[in-house]
């Protein structure tokens, strides 16, 4: 995928556009893209930038290199944390993964190799996650005598179940990209060679929908799996007649009727 590179900030973070497809890759590879506290600012300046941007349709995320998506948090900068630093830092992360989650356009992450600890948690947060085949997933933090503070005790029992959830947090274990499938953590297994060029095959395949019905299909879902399943009913039904008055709704209807391709606008 051939794209034009705009660094945000330092070279922690980088920002790369195609189209209507924006690439933000975690730019560490000599500590596995790691994150601290910088990179953290960094990325959330990146998704800030994209969400802001109203011809942005959607995100891939990945890491740099060929080892990591994410391996993790900073030990070296973890372990000088003292308490009231290591609230901070876990809301910091907190925080950046909800406004990926809540982005409002699809995110994609493209785990490329290690998505462990903040990896997995990062992932976690993205509508759609792809691993590719080399890929390696898992939340260690008890051997460092820790719990996920990025969210994933939350998270990755929503995704895979309590019982699953518990498992991989309680034994720290790591699990390949096989079994991160089966268990429901990742969509699909990619080849290596593959994985950017399906990541974004599949922004495009979405891009060619209605920008604020896949808004708020994500707002649907996101807030509705908070919720009872009364309550999610209810969002859905508010959110359905939002859609209903759009002008993107008047044309896809009647560009079905009369047999041809929609033009939404994203309005």
């Amino acid at each position: 995928m051939k794209i034009a590179v705009e660094p945000v900030a330092e070279a922690n973070v980088l920002y790369e556009r195609k189209d209507a497809i924006v690439l933000i890759t975690i730019n560490r590879p000599k500590v596995l893209n790691a994150l601290d506290r910088v990179t953290l600012t960094q990325l959330r300046a990146a998704f800030e930038s994209a969400r802001d941007d109203t011809s942005v349709l959607g995100v891939i995320l990945t890491g740099a290199g060929d080892k990591a998506f994410i391996a993790g948090a900073d030990i070296g900068e973890l372990a000088r944390l003292n308490v009231i630093e290591a609230e901070a830092y876990s809301r910091q992360g907190q925080a950046v993964l909800d406004l990926i989650e809540t982005f409002g356009k699809p995110v994609v992450a493209a785990v490329n190799g290690y998505a462990l600890g903040g990896g997995c948690e990062t992932a976690m947060a993205c509508a759609i996650r792809l691993g590719s085949d080399n890929a390696k997933f898992g939340q260690p933090e008890v051997k460092l005598g820790l719990i996920p503070g990025f969210g994933g005790t939350q998270r990755l029992a929503r995704l895979v179940g309590k019982g699953r959830a518990l498992q991989l947090i309680l034994s720290g274990a790591t699990i390949d990209a096989q079994e991160a499938y089966r268990v429901g953590l990742v969509n699909e297994i990619v080849p290596h060679a593959d994985l950017l060029a399906r990541a974004e095959t599949i922004l495009r395949q979405i891009a060619a929908n209605a920008p604020l019905a896949i808004k708020f299909a994500l707002e649907a879902v996101n807030k509705g799996m908070e919720t009872s399943l009364s309550e999610g009913l209810a969002l859905e039904g508010s959110l359905f007649a939002v859609c209903a008055s759009t002008d993107d709704k008047a044309e896809g209807t009647a560009a079905f009727l009369a047999k041809r391709a929609a033009k939404f606008l994203g309005r």
